[in-house]
């Protein structure tokens, strides 16, 4: 397969940095094919003599999968870690595991490893580490013969540095070894130009008792603290407005494209039941879901991969890495608002094709911190995100307890550690609850709460009850930053073409 010019640009930057240096950080905008250019290096440094094995780490077992097939293709043989393997492919969460075989290898073979997602992994040293940096600083760091770690966002929002980065000392901005952003993918026509369709409501109540309180936007209402996003996102009428919205521009891309498909990203187990009876009942429409409730949630993500199938619904199983590249509809109702979920999410429906019709997708709530992040998508590092604090040798870190509910996976960030661990690092704000809203449609399906209130003790009632009951508008927000790409006029054409037809 021939590269990309930022691929061929930033292996041969590579190898010739490593000629002094043996770590090495490359930002590459989600969806620019980080997977197959690290593959490659890996088998030109193989070729030129100066490795013996290669390793490989990332955030999934399906990305780990994927990393697996792009080594074994380069190299024509297996990356299973049998004993006749050039290596193999790991996940984060496996590093603890792994037993003193695998680190022996870094210690007799010239060894090439490959982070993909390195953000997930934090710690300059030992003592600000977390689970996975840690295993990194202490068996690989000073081990590998070289090493090159990839990420779409370079950043962690507990201002933590990441493992095996450089930061400058004065600004304590992080250096990048190469950079290759969305607005350059865009023009080169690697990535498809995201638009973004953002939900309000004009006319919304909330009545606590006899109060009730009114509010003309989502912006107003979460203002005023009064009531958590999870109720919007859970709310049927809210889902059902983004699902008619997003399924109406989903049919007209495939009117020339039958394999364009959609992702809808829900907050919860019972929060993807929910979406789907609504899909179903009030549409029409039937999705995969795939959760950690799936045995072969693998399986299932790359049926879908190499379907004509419509619609997938996830619970934090496709984010970043995961590659459907015929995804062009993003329904984004997952409770969780870091601008590091939020890019690599909207990363999934960004990878160019071969289709006629490359437009890309995402609808939201209106809620104000998505529409910040989407405003500023265009940013390589936000100078909001781009500082890191440094914990001395001498200081403890502190890391608080992940709230999980029992049978939900905990929804990655893009900063939390292996629940495994001992480490992990909680964000209150983007915390998964449970909800207690139920669509209007046939709920048998859905697990009821549980009343666990002594007999005889009327409960304590402080509900708070939403009301949407006015006009719901979509606003497609104007993206700065991709106004002055430069895309070839052949593309341009195309893009008329089928958009007059289509929009």
């Amino acid at each position: 397969m021939k590269l990309r010019n930022w691929q061929s640009e930033c292996i041969n930057s590579a190898i010739s940095k490593y000629e002094f240096k043996k770590h090495f950080l490359a930002l590459a905008t989600p969806g620019a094919g980080k997977t197959m250019m690290a593959s490659t290096l890996a088998k030109m440094l193989y070729d030129q003599d100066k490795i013996d094995l290669v390793l490989c780490f990332s955030p999934s077992s399906i990305v780990a999968h994927d990393f697996s097939g792009a080594l074994s293709e380069q190299f024509k043989t297996h990356f299973d870690g049998n004993i006749d393997a050039m290596g193999n492919s790991y996940t984060y969460q496996g590093l603890s595991s792994l037993d003193e075989t695998v680190w022996r290898l870094l210690k007799r073979y010239r060894v090439f490893v490959i982070f993909d997602e390195i953000h997930h992994c934090a710690g300059s040293n030992i003592k600000n580490a977390n689970a996975w940096g840690e295993q990194i600083i202490t068996n690989i760091k000073n081990k590998a013969a070289y090493t090159i770690a990839l990420t779409g966002t370079p950043w962690r929002s507990d201002a933590l540095p990441i493992v095996l980065a450089d930061y400058c000392n004065k600004s304590g901005k992080i250096q990048c070894d190469y950079v290759y952003g969305l607005q350059e993918a865009i023009r080169d026509n690697v990535c498809r130009i995201p638009q973004v369709i953002a939900l309000d409501n004009d006319q919304i109540s909330v009545k606590k008792g006899d109060e009730t309180s009114y509010f003309t936007s989502f912006y107003d209402l979460l203002s005023q603290d009064i009531i958590p996003y999870s109720d919007i996102v859970t709310n049927p009428k809210v889902i059902e407005q983004l699902l008619r919205h997003s399924n109406t521009k989903l049919d007209k891309l495939r009117c020339f494209n039958k394999d364009a498909g959609g992702l809808i990203v829900a907050s919860s187990i019972v929060h993807a039941k929910q979406i789907k009876l609504i899909l179903e009942k009030t549409i029409g429409e039937t999705a995969v879901v795939v959760t950690s409730d799936e045995d072969s949630a693998n399986n299932l993500i790359t049926s879908f991969r190499n379907s004509q199938e419509k619609w997938i619904i996830s619970v934090g199983m496709i984010s970043e890495g995961t590659n459907i590249p015929r995804l062009q509809v993003c329904c984004y109702l997952s409770n969780v608002k870091t601008e590091m979920n939020y890019r690599q999410v909207s990363g999934r429906i960004l990878r160019f094709t071969d289709a006629p019709n490359q437009q890309a997708f995402l609808f939201m709530p209106a809620e104000p911190k998505l529409v910040k992040y989407a405003y500023r998508v265009a940013q390589d590092i936000p100078d909001a995100l781009s500082k890191v604090k440094f914990v001395p040798m001498a200081e403890e870190i502190t890391a608080e307890v992940d709230i999980k509910i029992e049978g939900e996976p905990i929804i990655d960030d893009g900063d939390s550690t292996d629940t495994s661990t001992n480490k992990p690092i909680l964000d209150i704000g983007d915390t998964i609850t449970d909800t207690n809203e139920t669509p209007d449609v046939d709920t048998d399906e859905i697990p009821k709460p549980i009343d666990d209130t002594p007999k005889g003790e009327k409960p304590v009632t402080t509900e708070k009850i939403m009301g949407i009951f006015g006009q719901f508008n979509h606003t497609e927000l104007e993206i700065d930053g991709f106004e002055h790409l430069v895309i070839s006029d052949k593309s341009i054409a195309k893009l008329n073409e089928f958009s007059t037809q289509v929009f």
